[in-house]
């Protein structure tokens, strides 16, 4: 058995979550205790409101907090990661568990980071569509004949955002060019294409501002050795050894996340068994659309913990 962790990026939050766990685990407990930040992260996590949490600048943290501390819990019964992953924000999750940002670097980093993505388009109309249905090749397409048709305007942007699975793919950028590639990618052959809840233009060109300022804020940081494999969204494959993580991070906020293919790479390279880390089922439902014959497991509450260590083996 090869074991792959897999984060939960924004979007999948909610209200309430890692009460239970805080309730019940030490490990939890003194995770979410030592976050020291201008914001109450435990008390938006457990009590909200929602339309806090689901502030960009709010979320990051919030989620990223949730997971190093689930990760301490399982650390403790013995299951631990032998490669790890995760869905945009998630990524400095995967590091966190790889040992290339400590704990309270982690919450820190993702915190500046969820500020910088909400200024880099604050005021400006964006959306984002889910395009199900529809080939890669297609959509790259779709989005050239957008570019082209809006060439002229200011407002401009339509590009391909996460490939998350077969069948469903993302797009986001501005208002008008999404609504018109939407339009496209039916004529292309598209089932639907439904509007996604998101607070920007995540993994776009738009999201420039915020890559330059990670990369400043890289300047200051230190990262440790990789202890694990960690796959990235970029490039959907491990660190090339002429690239940094910092390159690469700076990369996968303005840039398409290829998680689909970071699926399949960790199931090439002997990952049969994942295990999803963060509020909701979604990336453990895109696996399962990846790979008929991967076990799949979510952790979200205490029952999750309690089920993970039945299935695995592990002693308490």
């Amino acid at each position: 058995m090869k074991i792959g962790f897999l984060y939960a990026g924004q979007g999948s939050q909610a209200v309430g979550m890692g009460k239970d766990l805080y309730d019940e685990y030490p490990e939890f407990k003194a995770v979410m205790d030592s976050v020291s930040l201008p914001f109450d992260v435990k008390d938006i996590c457990f009590n909200g409101p929602a339309e806090i949490l689901n502030e960009t600048k709010y979320t990051q943290p919030c989620m990223v907090a949730f997971a190093v501390g689930v990760t301490k819990i399982l650390a403790a019964r013995g299951i631990k990661p032998d490669m790890a992953a995760g869905l945009s924000l998630g990524e400095y999750s995967a590091l966190n568990a790889a040992g290339v940002l400590s704990d309270s670097q982690v919450v820190e980093l993702v915190a500046f980071r969820g500020q910088s993505m909400q200024e880099a388009v604050s005021g400006r109309d964006c959306k984002m569509i889910a395009v199900l249905g529809l080939e890669r090749d297609k959509i790259y397409e779709g989005c050239r004949m957008v570019a082209e048709e809006f060439k002229d305007k200011e407002l401009n942007v339509a590009e391909p955002a996460n490939f998350n699975c077969p069948g469903q793919i993302t797009v986001s950028g501005d208002a008008e060019p999404v609504d018109r590639a939407a339009e496209i990618f039916k004529e292309l052959g598209a089932k639907r294409c439904v509007a996604v809840k998101v607070s920007g233009p995540f993994h776009t060109s738009l999201m420039k501002p915020a890559g330059d300022k990670l990369r400043e804020r890289f300047k200051t940081e230190s990262f440790g050795e990789m202890q694990i494999p960690v796959i990235f969204n970029a490039i959907g494959k491990e660190k090339p050894a002429d690239t940094t993580v910092e390159e690469l991070l700076e990369k996968q906020v303005q840039s398409s996340v290829f998680f689909e293919d970071t699926i399949r790479y960790m199931a090439e390279n002997g990952v049969d068994t994942f295990v999803e880390i963060g509020p909701g089922k979604t990336l453990s439902k895109f696996v399962s659309k990846t790979l008929a014959d991967a076990k799949v497991y979510g952790v979200e509450k205490k029952e999750d913990v309690d089920a993970l260590v039945q299935a695995l083996g592990q002693a308490e």
